[in-house]
């Protein structure tokens, strides 16, 4: 069983992603992205993001959250990546030499042009995903028909080829390099919020031995999508095969909706029901998180610890009382 299934947990509250060289956390409005640049120094960037629909009323709307929460997910996923991007872009196209600082207007105008591509990005890439997990998986399925008239049944050939697809995508970009690194960071992303949902201060060692899986995983996200959607396909009941494409389409963020109700609840609660619908989507995370180093365990670190006031949060659920003005970084800092 996984070490994150088998201790007693407290919900945080806090999430994130890996990003080039980094990692992401967010605490509310609040996020910060802290990445490890060439020279061996963390740079952190905090900002704030409200969502597209700021309002914490149709944030608590049930199904309605979901589709929000996914959307912002994306749109902040992006932002962050983007920001780590640059520091590595920059010092390809300069050798590591130090940029001239630009005008205001000219940061405006890569702002503008950021923002753009950005968007285009984001749709081509939900295009992309659409065909090769969506469209794709249905007429493969088609292929089967001809043994299997049962609707219900071809539905979950469906879902099956479409776990297989999820898989061999998985399999096939985790060869890169640079992804075998955003994988571990993705593992050091998930160890610090173990770290401290499981009453642990926030230090490289604890993070070292806190499990790189975690309940509220993207991954697990994901997983929950594609078994729902064998349910949701199941009912349509219709001969028209573009019908059923468009449906399969049009589906997509009540599917999200309601994967990320299952993903929130196993998240939030400690209790055998939750632990028992969290265990595949654990299972799965070993295709998209690997053991990190301590240099990224301490760049996780300096992610959290700039949104999220960790020691108050162990002491009030945990009872621990410890200092707030000296981090595990800060003692890493000093011996160096």
């Amino acid at each position: 069983m996984s070490q994150e299934t088998s201790c007693k947990r407290k919900y945080s509250g806090i999430g994130g992603q890996a990003v080039m060289e980094g990692v992401m956390m967010r605490n509310g409005d609040n996020y910060a992205v802290a990445v490890r640049k060439s020279d061996g120094e963390i740079e952190v960037m905090t900002d704030e993001y409200k969502g597209l629909l700021p309002s914490d009323t149709v944030k608590k709307i049930p199904l309605l959250r979901g589709v929000i929460s996914f959307v912002d997910s994306l749109v902040l996923g992006l932002k962050a990546l983007n920001f780590s991007a640059d520091f590595f872009v920059e010092e390809d196209e300069k050798d590591g030499e130090k940029k001239p600082e630009k005008k205001p207007e000219e940061k405006d105008k890569k702002s503008a042009g950021e923002m753009i591509m950005t968007t285009v990005v984001m749709i081509i890439a939900m295009i992309i995903a659409i065909g090769l997990f969506m469209v794709i998986p249905y007429f493969a399925s088609l292929l089967f028909e001809k043994y299997i008239p049962n609707p219900h049944l071809l539905a979950l050939v469906e879902g099956v080829i479409r776990l297989l697809i999820f898989i061999a995508y998985i399999k096939a970009i985790s060869m890169m390099n640079d992804i075998k690194r955003v994988f571990m960071y993705h593992g050091a992303e998930h160890k610090c919020i173990n770290c401290i949902e499981s009453g642990k201060p926030l230090t490289v060692e604890n993070v070292r031995s806190s499990s790189k899986e975690h309940r509220r995983c993207g991954t697990s996200f994901l997983l929950y999508v594609m078994v729902i959607s064998i349910l949701f396909f199941a009912l349509i009941d219709t001969p028209d095969r573009m019908l059923k494409v468009v449906l399969r389409i049009v589906l997509i963020p009540l599917i999200a909706a309601v994967s990320y109700e299952f993903i929130r609840l196993s998240g939030k609660f400690d209790n055998p029901f939750t632990r028992v619908l969290s265990m595949p989507g654990l299972a799965m995370q070993a295709l998209t998180t690997s053991e990190p180093d301590d240099e990224m365990i301490e760049v996780g670190i300096k992610s959290v610890d700039s949104i999220f006031d960790w020691r108050e949060y162990l002491n009030e659920n945990f009872g621990l009382k410890l200092e707030k003005t000296v981090s595990d970084m800060d003692e890493v800092q000093k011996e160096a």
